[in-house]
Parts: C-alpha cells; structure tokens; sequence
C-alpha cells in the first residue's frame, strides 16, 4: 500500500484491475486505492505475474503493508499474512523510536514513517545537516544490498521509490483518459511530479482525431484562466518606421530567395530582444515560486482547423529575422497539416498572438501556463493623432500585455512594455 499524502496512515483497496495470475507489464494499471483525499488508479512497478493477493476490495490496509506480489515465471510469493506483516510494522516502529532517541539529529515526520515501513535504524542514516529528511532515508535505501534489507522492506522499499510515477491524481486520471503512459511524461512539479498542465502539453501534441486540439486547449484555457491572476496593460505605439523596416529587409532578402517576413516575425524578435533586459517577464510560476527561464524562447499562437496551438521559436532574442521566418513558416504548416514534434511546442517562456490579419484592433490574451505573459497584437491602422500639438494621419498599432500578478507586478510589466513600444517605434539601425 503506498503513501499519496504525508499524513496518510492507510489507504482502502477499492478495487483490483488484475486477477490472481493475470500478466502484468510495468506502469500497467494494477489497482485502485482510496485515501481520505483522492481515488488513485496505481501502476505495476514491474512486469510479471500477479500473485500472493492478500488483500481483497473494501479492506482499509496500513500504508507499507504488502497486499499482492508480482512473480516471475515459476516463482511462488512468500508465505505472509496481512496480521504478521502488521505485527512486524509494530515491531519495527517500536525499535525505530528506540533508536531515534538515541539519535542528535532531528527526524521530519516522513523520514521517520519512510523509516519504520522499511524496518530501518536511523541511526545508521546520514544527514547532510540537524534534520534527516526523506530524501536522506531514501538514499540509504538505494544504497543498501537488498540482502541486507527483509524481504517485505525490498517489496516495499521499491513500492515507494518506483510504484507510483510521481504525479496529481487529476494528472493521472487524466493521462489515463488520454490513453497517455505518464512514466514518459517530464514532469514539472516537485520532485518532478506530473501535473495537469504537464498531461495537457503532452496530450496537444498527439493531434490523432478530429476535436482533441481544441478540448486541449479548453482545458489548458480553463486551467489558467481559474487559477492565474490576470492583469492587462494596453499600449498603443506608432508603427511607421515597424512598416518600413519589414519593408527593407523584404527587399533586401528577396534577392536571396528567402522567407519574406511577416509582422509577426518582427514583433518575435522585438520581444526577445525586450526580455533580454526584463527576465522577470520571461519567468514562469512553477511550484509556489517564480521559476527563471534561461532561454528566451515566444511562442507564437497559431490557428488550425480545430483549434489553438502554439508552436514555439527557440531562443528569438539570438536568432536573425531571416532564421525567424523560416522557422515560424515551417512551425505553422506542419502544425496545420498536424505534424508538429512534442519539442515543436515545448519550453515556451512568453506567447505572442496576432489578431491583425483578421481586422481585429484590440484584445486581452490568456496567459498561457506557466508563463509569465502574454502579448496581443492588434491591426495596424490609420488614426489622427497628436504630433508636436497638431492632428496628423499616423500608422498606429495597440498592443496589450496580460500577465500573471504573482510573477510579474504592474511596474515591471509596465516597464517592459514601455521598453517593447520603444523599440517598435524605433527599430531601424537597432537591430539586424
């Protein structure tokens, strides 16, 4: 029986997914347990065969407790009782306290548990500080001979260290739903748990039948729309010389049978450029904590027959405008022709969506999890403004920056914005 949650005590068997002699394979659904918090479906930590129950649905068992073995061809399980197990558990936590008095250090709670369900004595664990921490009591597990550990330590030593993937019991129920292996998921929480978001990420680039595009991208606008606290600034920004520099380099790379460029491959590489000067926009909100990106990579969002995707152009701040384009071109047809790569969408640390070539003036994006922010690009327009304190026809274009408050506050959004519209306004001779 593993451990879901630090205070876990016992977990009811809810029900078997295998049968006494059935074959299993490992990270194959096994069983389902329940705790006073979550149902979780449980994988076969190892391929073999399902033998020994000795636990039957309904029974509320001790975490640590042995309830079945997986057995190789020909192999029987040891003759074990739950009743001898829970009079060995006894035994155990009692010579474990015994010995953790005599120990300076001081014990977290789940050390200690990890201690008495694998029968051993902390005081041969070793603690880089004044605290043994579970990660201490797991090292000295993977350091210790199996045959220096009882045989229901290794059972359940393994059980803790592998039975489970690491993950939220909604990201595993929903990966399961997605006919998704969650072993092969990188996970992105503590520990490096698989979270919801993680499932999500994975589940959108495996576009397989009509509709899964865009319930992924209900469900990851959802997500964030519920759980992000959203802010907007709006800019509006003149566009003359943005129009003329897109003007100059077509010309000049039409020579070279290159990819002519679009707004939107310019605007990529103003925003990279920005966040050079402005991490704290290109961080992300992961773990309870603001989280850094090395990397600059935007990702563009992209409309396709049944949805919403978001291809990603890798380290933008870096990357000439000629290299831009070219890859956002080959990004968005093989995303509308659905052969994006999983790395085709991963590692994004800020989004750029483009309505202008749908007449669209102004909009408010959501912010697109874990990221930081998010950039709308509306049309660009003739409008009369204000120059030197008389109306004149200038090109304009409104731009507005959704970002994610516990990451980013008003002023260093502001100022990275401010920062943006300079450069919109002024990128000729700035940047190659």
């Amino acid at each position: 029986m593993p451990a879901l949650e630090m205070a876990q005590e016992t977990g009811v068997l809810v029900s078997w997914l295998k049968r006494a002699g059935e074959s299993v394979t490992k990270g194959e659904l096994l069983m389902e347990i329940e705790t006073d918090k979550v149902t979780v479906e449980i994988e076969a930590p190892a391929s073999g065969f399902l033998g020994g129950i000795l636990a039957k649905e309904g029974d509320v068992i001790p975490v640590g407790q042995t309830v079945a073995w997986i057995l190789a061809a020909g192999e029987q399980p040891p003759v074990s009782t739950p009743e001898s197990q829970s009079g060995r558990a006894s035994t155990i936590a009692k010579q474990t306290q015994s010995h953790a008095q005599n120990i300076s250090v001081e014990i977290s709670p789940v050390a200690r548990r990890i201690a008495e369900e694998h029968g051993i004595d902390l005081a041969l664990v070793r603690s880089n500080g004044k605290r043994i921490e579970k990660a201490d009591v797991l090292a000295y597990i993977d350091a210790t001979p199996p045959a220096k550990l009882e045989p229901a330590a290794v059972s359940t030593a393994f059980s803790s260290s592998t039975h489970l993937t690491p993950a939220s019991p909604k990201a595993r129920r929903l990966a399961s739903e997605r006919g998704i292996d969650i072993t092969a998921i990188k996970g992105s929480g503590p520990d490096g748990a698989v979270l919801v978001e993680d499932v999500l990420l994975e589940a959108s680039a495996r576009i397989e039948t009509p509709g899964t595009v865009w319930r992924v991208m209900a469900e990851r606008m959802t997500a964030s729309w519920t759980t992000v606290p959203h802010f907007y600034l709006i800019r509006e920004v003149a566009a003359s010389n943005l129009i003329e520099w897109r003007t100059s380099i077509a010309s000049r790379i039409e020579k070279q049978n290159a990819v002519k460029p679009t707004y939107t491959d310019l605007l990529v590489k103003l925003v990279g450029f920005t966040l050079r000067e402005h991490p704290r926009v290109n961080a992300a909100w992961a773990n309870g904590n603001i989280q850094f990106n090395k990397d600059i990579n935007v990702g563009i969002a992209v409309v396709v027959e049944d949805g919403l995707i978001v291809p990603v152009i890798r380290h933008a701040d870096a990357a000439s405008i000629s290299e831009i384009a070219t890859q956002r071109k080959d990004l968005i047809e093989r995303a509308q022709n659905r052969k994006l790569r999983p790395a085709d969408i991963s590692d994004g640390t800020f989004t750029l969506s483009n309505l202008g070539m749908y007449n669209v003036d102004t909009f408010n994006a959501i912010v697109n999890t874990p990221q930081a922010a998010i950039l709308a690009v509306g049309r660009i327009v003739e409008r009369v403004v204000a120059v030197h304190g008389q109306p004149a026809v200038r090109s304009m274009l409104t731009v507005s920056l959704s970002c994610d408050h516990r990451v980013v506050d008003g002023a260093r959004a502001a100022q990275f914005l401010d920062a943006l519209a300079g450069l919109i306004e002024n990128p000729l001779g700035m940047l190659s």
